[in-house]
């Protein structure tokens, strides 16, 4: 496990040790949970750290959150990316929500094995929600046209970040047919993964950006 976690601390060579503890725990509990349900699939659990944790960060990288600032993760699945975000910012405060009610039971089981008093974890689909939030995050939820109706409207007005607030999500491959459905409405900065990151898994993923 500890080349695991060296993918994340080279990276992040700042972590507290709260932080490497919490992202240590990471593996060994999702590994254990996916084999009774399969929040992440089968051929990447062993790339955990890299396919899903590493991923996830990359919105970080993209954008670190002000302390006090409310995001919500849509279509979380097994807590990707709203789970490794919430270690990498305890005073950012985070809600998960997803459609079925097995993943986020485990999500929530991975908030209390991990100590995280900033992530809360609910059973609901984002278009139920009546809550504002600062930013709406989604990884490969659906295409953009169809997300946006959902979250544009659950996105705050008052801002306190270095970027208005919007949607941030991750996405890959060939975006361009995706933008153009939406561009008459919405502008997409889109900005590639390995940026911030080397492997060559993350060729052709990118972080995008919509501001509400």
């Amino acid at each position: 496990m500890s080349t695991d976690i060296n993918n994340i601390t080279k990276y992040f060579p700042d972590l507290t040790p709260t932080q490497i503890e919490q992202f240590e725990k990471l593996g060994p509990f999702y590994k254990e949970k996916n084999q009774l349900v399969n929040v992440i699939s089968r051929k990447d659990i062993d790339a955990l750290y890299v396919h899903h944790v590493l991923h996830s960060l990359s919105i970080f990288k993209f954008m670190p959150f002000t302390p006090g600032t409310f995001v919500l993760d849509v279509g979380t699945g097994g807590g990707f990316p709203g789970i490794p975000l919430a270690i990498m910012c305890p005073d950012v405060n985070f809600l998960l929500v997803d459609g079925k009610n097995k993943k986020i039971s485990v999500v929530n089981e991975a908030i209390e094995h991990l100590g995280l008093d900033n992530v809360k974890a609910m059973h609901k689909r984002a278009e139920e929600l009546k809550y504002h939030f600062d930013f709406v995050l989604a990884r490969a939820v659906t295409r953009l046209e169809k997300l946006l109706p959902y979250c544009l409207h659950l996105v705050s007005d008052q801002h306190s970040n270095i970027l208005p607030n919007g949607i941030i999500g991750l996405k890959g491959g060939d975006l361009t047919e995706e933008i153009a459905e939406v561009s008459q409405w919405h502008e997409v900065e889109t900005v590639p993964v390995n940026n911030f990151f080397e492997e060559d898994y993350f060729k052709e993923k990118y972080v995008f950006y919509i501001q509400a």
